[in-house]
């Protein structure tokens, strides 16, 4: 391969231009650049709602590019297979990409890279999803950590590499590659009706990420220790929906905190302990990946849960209707914008995995199906971490009750007002959207009484104490 010819920037879990050191690297060379998305197995097994928020981001990053002068590739299929036919169409010498680090990414980029080399390409990966990667993070003896408070401790005075800028300029090939049309992908196919139901509440693209970041810190960050807890306030970053696929780094929000903190502002370490919260769920999920699919704590594997979706209690729960209303208010509240607050994210883990005895895996699916700012690390740590079956999880014993929840974080009642429909004379507006965005065949209606609790929250906790106490680990 000669020194000219191009490089293809794979881009995956990192849809942006700025601080985005593969693209940086693959620009400085003076190469043309051809970026690319390859939609394989991995992206098509994606829920609805992760899907449909992933295909407007790479309709997002291929309109920035375009005003960059370049333009986005898109291919289906096996991913080494697509790299090699681009390779030979535009005779490609390198391949540069952002790490990822769940399993079945490494496995598919190890075999990518290790296959490239031995063909003579440059097969390149780079920093960029994390501000730690979990190989760099390690205790005393040498081992990774376990629990999130020395983990921060040992991370918090780090340097973290300052933003990498926009690339000035992208060289274009002589040639572009044939490209598949995004449309015929169909990645919001499985929304159904709830497509333009959610499709308002997203916050679409890298500018629209800078601009949240922005406004968190000048108007939010300060008053953030007590803002983070109240559902019916507007007192989060909100940007977990594009962290999650990478059009803004950790890097750009740390850097603002940490200005922040240095101004003063009071909520700005809690909000740099929330990014390490976030690292640290995939420093586990690399070191520990059965995090994903299994108990952490081993023993927990003997806990009586339910497993079985099929049962009533479990239906009223994805449903909302509950008869809590605060599990109900953020049930609802994901079916219409795709996110739920992260108290409300709590209530209703905590509610199901102890109140109901369900597995927490009935959760963490339903969340994979419908969450536009779907982790994989953070979804799985979190539903562990409400379970109690989890790394530095909160004990079994601690169970959270929602009417004491909602009096505490929800005095006005503003929260459920705004999700819950009946029994008002004039329901919101979101309110009353839940029911255009759930499936017919649930057969709801805003006219509907709302429901009595399907469990007695006292009896609930009590028989979740006595499956704790009664365990034999």
């Amino acid at each position: 391969m000669n020194e000219n010819s191009p490089i293809i920037m794979w881009f995956r879990r990192d849809l942006r231009l700025s601080d985005q050191p593969a693209l940086a690297a693959a620009c400085k060379s003076g190469r043309p650049v051809i970026p690319l998305f390859i939609h394989d197995d991995q992206s098509e097994a994606l829920g609805a709602a992760p899907k449909f928020r992933l295909g407007l981001a790479l309709a997002s990053l291929g309109d920035t590019l375009k005003e960059k002068g370049s333009r986005l590739t898109l291919r289906r299929g096996d991913a080494l297979d697509v790299l090699r036919d681009v390779i030979k169409q535009t005779g490609a010498g390198a391949v540069y990409w952002s790490r990822l680090y769940d399993p079945a990414a490494i496995d598919r980029d190890t075999k990518v890279k290790d296959a490239l080399k031995e063909e003579g390409i440059e097969a390149s990966s780079f920093a960029g999803h994390l501000m730690f990667e979990p190989w760099t993070v390690e205790t005393k003896t040498g081992g990774f950590y376990k629990v999130f408070t020395p983990y921060w401790k040992s991370v918090r005075g780090r340097d973290v590499a300052a933003p990498v800028a926009t690339p000035s300029e992208m060289a274009a090939p002589q040639d572009w590659p044939e490209s598949d049309a995004l449309d015929d992908w169909q990645m919001d196919a499985a929304m159904q009706r709830g497509r333009d139901v959610v499709r308002p509440y997203v916050r679409l693209g890298e500018a629209a990420a800078q601009a949240r970041l922005g406004a968190f810190i000048a108007h939010i960050v300060e008053g953030y220790d007590e803002s983070r807890d109240m559902p019916g306030e507007d007192g989060t970053s909100a940007l977990s929906e594009n962290l999650s696929l990478g059009e803004i780094s950790p890097a750009q929000c740390w850097h603002a905190g940490q200005r922040a903190m240095q101004e003063g502002k009071r909520g700005a370490e809690t909000f740099l302990k929330e990014l390490a919260w976030r690292e640290f769920a995939y420093h586990l999920m690399y070191h520990t990946p059965r995090i994903l699919d299994q108990n952490w704590r081993e023993e927990w594997q003997a806990f009586p849960w339910n497993e079985d979706e099929r049962r009533a209690e479990v239906l009223a729960w994805k449903q909302g209707r509950t008869g809590v209303p605060f599990v109900d208010a953020a049930m609802r509240e994901l079916q219409v914008t795709g996110r739920i607050h992260n108290r409300g994210r709590m209530i209703v883990a905590s509610y199901l995995t102890k109140h109901l005895m369900c597995h927490w895996r009935i959760g963490q699916k339903w969340f994979e199906e419908h969450l536009i700012d779907w982790d994989p690390a953070n979804n799985a740590m979190g539903w562990q971490w409400a379970a109690g079956s989890g790394p530095d999880a909160t004990p079994f014993f601690r169970i959270f009750n929602p009417e004491t929840q909602l009096d505490r974080f929800d005095k006005g009642r503003d929260y459920t007002r705004r999700w819950i429909a009946e029994g008002r004379a004039s329901p919101s507006k979101d309110a009353l959207a839940y029911f255009d965005a759930v499936p017919r065949r649930w057969g709801l209606s805003p006219d509907d009484d709302y429901p009595d609790p399907i469990v007695d929250l006292s009896e609930g906790r009590e028989r979740a104490l006595d499956a704790y106490r009664n365990r034999d680990f």
